[in-house]
């Protein structure tokens, strides 16, 4: 019997151990996102931000669960791409979630794989109104343009007479342009000319001599974050329109906050409304700053596109601590309907449970040199809980 003793506890550890794998539970997570192609730099700033959450609330996480990233490339605006990833992630690899998605035409193409499926689809970015309307599993923990351009228009047409359109031409470019329009009409300012550009690869210097001969007051922008803004500034610049007595004006993704250094002193003085600032001295965005900066660099900087990973990751664990690592796709949705955060870095927000749609604030903010370096100082909150403006105006 004494020598049966050590098999029979290392059997019963043996169980104990399968036992103990039974009982995990791994949510998977299907990431679709750019990382190469058109604003390819966005994509790793979007999963920092998601991995962060992760990492900063990981012992919050019911016993026994686990999150796995399965992470894809859909290589820019490639909906034909992203809709292949989102099916071989369902098919094939049986993902709980759908997360990500910089492209508007990315994520429509995936609402109805994500309907059909009912696999919850969390959209970390993408900003055209009518993308939620496309499947009741999409939750979107971003922005619409609407949010930033309606405003900005409202706020533009107090201030100057005539004000001059530029816009991407693909879905949210033409959202910003409807709303900064609708809204500077309703105002009773003037429109003093509306122009689309391509979206890839565009010279803008004929665009901008456009506006430069219309002589508006103010040119609002709308285009795809990163690079693309830079050249923006740097067409703006070298017309002189600055100096020919136009203001540069726009939602954030003009003046993103990774990207003004690169920009230089052309960025001095733009006016932005945007839901986010990496300046921004609330106490979240500050932790969530440090965050950034101790485990990505110190020259590192978050933006808005990071800030709608954290958001989305905060909404998923609010998702699983609530199932207890069960999900079921249903119930789910009816929590995210449901998400508030009082302390996000880009302040109070929730989910608006009739659209699924993100509420938020929204903040003007000016380019300014402040410590050596330029950053986006917030200068008055100019909507609060903000609604998606869209879907307001057009309800039934």
């Amino acid at each position: 019997m004494r020598k049966a003793k050590p098999a029979a506890l290392a059997a019963a550890l043996g169980l104990a151990l399968a036992a103990g794998v039974a009982s995990a539970q791994t949510i998977k997570i299907g990431f679709i996102t750019s990382y190469s192609g058109l604003n390819g730099n966005l994509g790793p700033y979007m999963e920092r931000g998601a991995r962060l959450y992760l990492k900063e609330h990981a012992n919050e996480l019911p016993p026994g669960v686990n999150v796995e990233f399965l992470i894809r490339d859909d290589t820019g605006p490639n909906p034909d791409k992203a809709k292949q990833l989102a099916q071989e992630l369902i098919v094939r690899d049986k993902v709980n979630l759908l997360a990500g998605v910089i492209f508007t035409p990315n994520a429509m193409a995936i609402a109805p794989l994500a309907t059909e499926a009912k696999v919850p689809f969390i959209i970390m970015n993408a900003g055209t109104a009518v993308i939620t309307t496309r499947s009741p599993y999409i939750a979107r923990l971003s922005f619409t343009l609407w949010q930033s351009c309606y405003p900005l228009g409202q706020w533009g047409a107090k201030r100057f007479k005539r004000v001059y359109t530029m816009v991407s031409d693909f879905g949210p470019g033409h959202d910003c342009e409807d709303a900064i329009v609708r809204a500077i009409k309703e105002s009773g300012g003037e429109v003093a000319g509306t122009v689309r550009v391509p979206l890839v690869n565009p010279d803008f210097v004929p665009y901008m001599q456009r506006v430069k001969d219309a002589k508006p007051d103010a040119l609002a922008v709308f285009i795809p974050a990163g690079k693309t803004a830079t050249a923006v500034l740097k067409a703006f610049g070298d017309l002189g329109l600055a100096n020919s007595g136009v203001k540069l004006i726009g939602p954030g993704d003009v003046t993103t906050d990774e990207e003004l250094q690169n920009m230089g002193d052309a960025a001095l003085g733009v006016l932005t409304v945007h839901h986010y600032s990496a300046a921004a001295d609330r106490p979240a965005n500050k932790a969530f700053v440090a965050a950034w900066k101790r485990d990505y660099g110190a020259n590192e900087t978050p933006n808005f596109v990071a800030v709608g990973g954290w958001d989305g990751m905060a909404a998923i664990m609010y998702a699983i601590k609530e199932q207890n690592g069960k999900l079921d796709p249903d119930r789910t949705m009816d929590l995210l309907k449901n998400f508030k955060d009082p302390n996000s870095p880009r302040g109070p927000i929730s989910l608006d449970p009739a659209t699924r749609d993100i509420v938020q604030n929204e903040y003007l903010r000016e380019v300014r040199r402040v410590g050596g370096k330029l950053v986006n100082v917030e200068l008055e909150t100019v909507g609060t809980a903000v609604k998606d403006p869209w879907k307001e105006l057009n309800k039934k």
